[in-house]
């Protein structure tokens, strides 16, 4: 009988893109359907962005290009860092790949050996998981719930750590909570750490610029830690280029070798006029950055207030990323005469059938007790999608 390897049926499907096509499917029938479930900025690239591109069409960029990526963008990233990061890095130390989620793969595939585990926090990013199992790794979660303002403690890390750790995954501004590690957090955490031998952090940065309370922190600025991080960033959520396909490690130059030919056996160098968009994104005036910020941190205010006003729903107040991650559980045993709401997924079926929103249960995020909106859409949008979420939600009894 024909089947696939073991360790694809190892694999889950990604939640978050399922419910992106379910949604599709209805608006493709001529349903009016508002799509919260995709992390996806709703702005266009910025002009000067695109131009660049166009320029680099013009000149030829169109052969293959080094395995990790042009020099002149490699020196851009490192002057980013240096500027934004205070954190002093060489071109060896920086290798760009196909996206952030390419680069947060190698990092995990180039480090974790079969049966080596790997430190999540939860609720996560869907893909975490899946990425160390298809290293053969195993993921080993920890929960930092909705009191915690969905943030671990150094405590709580201590105490999951075995000889077979080899990595921590930090996502800070956190996808799918927006939560935000302050200075104060990350240090606690890079002394546990740095009290164990051989073990790494995969600091997780996309969301850097969307950042609602002030200057982002890296774990990566304390003493000692710059050589046990592997910091994961790219252009897709700050400069509104997600299909560009841009992302980077900085990293010790040993990892960021072992990454190198990784990447040179199975996608080789990534786009090459994308990356020439991208030098462009790290070198042009950064008030497009401010500008969309300001636009989510409204939203994220509008759809704060909104939310607030629902029965059964528990907000916190997210300080960056673009994502909602309300507490549900109290709705769960509830119906509207036709159905039972069970779970988050339940909850998230019933709002995209009944209200035509389609949101993301929380079990894809590892906290079954909530979902996930992105507000990164219009204010119209959010003030109609909400207005639907909450009378789809009094129906329940």
């Amino acid at each position: 009988m024909a089947q696939l390897s073991d360790r694809l049926n190892r694999l889950a499907p990604s939640e978050t893109l399922a419910m992106s096509q379910k949604s599709s499917e209805m608006k493709a029938q001529g349903i009016n359907v508002i799509n919260l479930s995709v992390g996806e900025p709703d702005f266009n690239t910025p002009d000067a962005i695109k131009a660049a591109a166009k320029k680099a069409i013009d000149e030829n960029y169109s052969t293959y290009s080094p395995v990790p990526g042009y020099a002149e963008l490699r020196a851009a990233i490192v002057n980013k860092l240096k500027r934004e990061n205070n954190l002093e890095y060489a071109a060896n130390e920086i290798l760009v790949s196909n996206g952030a989620k390419q680069s947060v793969t190698n990092s995990i595939m180039a480090l974790v050996n079969k049966g080596d585990e790997v430190i999540i926090p939860a609720p996560y990013w869907v893909s975490y998981p899946q990425m160390v199992k298809l290293a053969g790794g195993t993921p080993v979660i920890v929960n930092g719930g909705f009191e915690q303002n969905f943030k671990i403690t150094g405590e709580q890390l201590e105490a999951v750590i075995t000889p077979k750790t080899r990595l921590v995954i930090l996502c800070s501004p956190s996808n799918p909570t927006g939560s935000v590690y302050s200075k104060e957090e990350l240090k606690v955490l890079a002394d546990v750490i740095l009290r164990h031998d051989d073990l790494y952090v995969v600091a997780d940065e996309i969301y850097e610029h969307i950042n609602y309370i002030g200057q982002h922190e890296s774990i990566a600025q304390f003493p000692g830690m710059k050589d046990r991080t592997i910091i994961v960033n790219g252009v897709s959520k700050a400069y509104a280029m997600t299909g560009w396909r841009i992302g980077f490690i900085a990293a010790p130059e040993w990892i960021v070798k072992g990454c190198n030919k990784l990447q040179g056996q199975y996608t080789s160098g990534p786009c090459s006029v994308s990356q020439k968009a991208a030098e462009a994104a790290y070198t042009i005036d950064q008030q497009c950055v401010e500008d969309m910020r300001l636009a989510f941190e409204r939203r994220r205010n509008l759809i704060v207030k909104l939310a607030q006003d629902i029965p059964g729903l528990e907000v916190n107040v997210p300080q960056g990323a673009f994502y909602l991650f309300p507490k549900c559980s109290s709705l769960y045993g509830k119906s509207d005469g036709k159905r039972i709401i069970n779970n988050s997924t339940e909850l998230a079926m019933y709002l995209l059938e009944e209200a035509h929103v389609a949101t993301v249960g929380g079990d894809a995020f590892g906290d079954p007790e909530c979902f996930r909106m992105s507000y990164a859409t219009s204010d119209e949008n959010i003030r109609e999608a909400m207005r639907r979420i909450k009378e789809a939600i009094e129906k329940l009894q």
